[in-house]
């Protein structure tokens, strides 16, 4: 059987997303991020709404999963991969409600002042903060893009409702907080932005906008992407039926 060619494009998708993570994380990015709301909100948005559904769409689990020794894969991989609470903790994780409690409840409460504040202030809960917006972006896009060889949790019709309510909709929320707020809400920017020429309530705004544009941008994006999938999935699975009717 003729093995099936693996798509170039996959791979340059993927490794944009590692460029976009890395970049993300630059100390020359960080230290801009830490006198910056506005810039703090950038790097925000390439954890969550870029690099994540790029490493996605790259299916990058096979070319791995081929690319290890087999003593990695056969004594450490598929034991893992066969334990009961590992795969019913997997699962869990993926559930949709589970997937934007973790995901758009974490950028929440990391967004409430006196825990934002203390996270810029503190490398240690700083890195957690990342971390944890990364890992809750990774579980919130894995329900609507398929992560070969797994699937994503939801019909593909209930994945654009998905995006628009829990994806595109908290995100014009918080973003038009942030954007028409009437006073500055992060005091430890309130003598940094000074010397870039801003005011801390216009840095605030500026970053308000930001996330609106950019995280609705992706959401609205993912949107139109489900619904050209769905679309082919039906006339698969039509194709399907026909097939089968006229081998009956």
């Amino acid at each position: 059987m003729k093995r099936r060619r693996w798509p170039a494009w996959r791979t340059g998708v993927f490794f944009l997303g590692i460029a976009t993570l890395l970049f993300a994380l630059v100390p020359a990015l960080d230290d801009l991020a830490a006198d910056l709301f506005s810039i703090h909100m950038v790097q925000h948005m390439l954890l969550t709404a870029i690099a994540p559904p790029l490493l996605f769409i790259g299916e990058p689990v096979r070319p791995v999963l081929l690319g290890l020794p087999d003593l990695v894969r056969t004594r450490v991989v598929r034991p893992l991969a066969r334990i009961g609470p590992v795969r019913t903790l997997f699962h869990v994780l993926r559930h949709p409600l589970v997937a934007v409690l973790l995901f758009v409840g974490g950028v929440y409460l990391w967004h409430w002042p006196p825990l934002y504040d203390a996270a810029v202030e503190d490398a240690r809960l700083h890195v957690l903060e990342h971390a944890h917006f990364f890992v809750g972006a990774m579980l919130f896009w894995s329900v609507v893009i398929d992560p070969v060889p797994f699937r994503g949790t939801l019909p593909y019709a209930a994945r654009i409702v998905y995006l628009l309510l829990a994806g595109a909709a908290q995100n014009t929320l918080l973003g038009g907080i942030l954007s028409f707020s009437t006073r500055a809400l992060y005091p430890h920017y309130t003598d940094r932005t000074v010397r870039y020429g801003l005011d801390a309530l216009t840095d605030q705004r500026i970053g308000g906008a930001l996330m609106w544009v950019i995280g609705d941008a992706v959401f609205l994006l993912g949107v139109s992407l489900a619904f050209f999938r769905w679309l082919a999935h039906e006339e698969e699975t039509q194709r399907r039926r026909e097939r089968g009717t006229l081998h009956s």
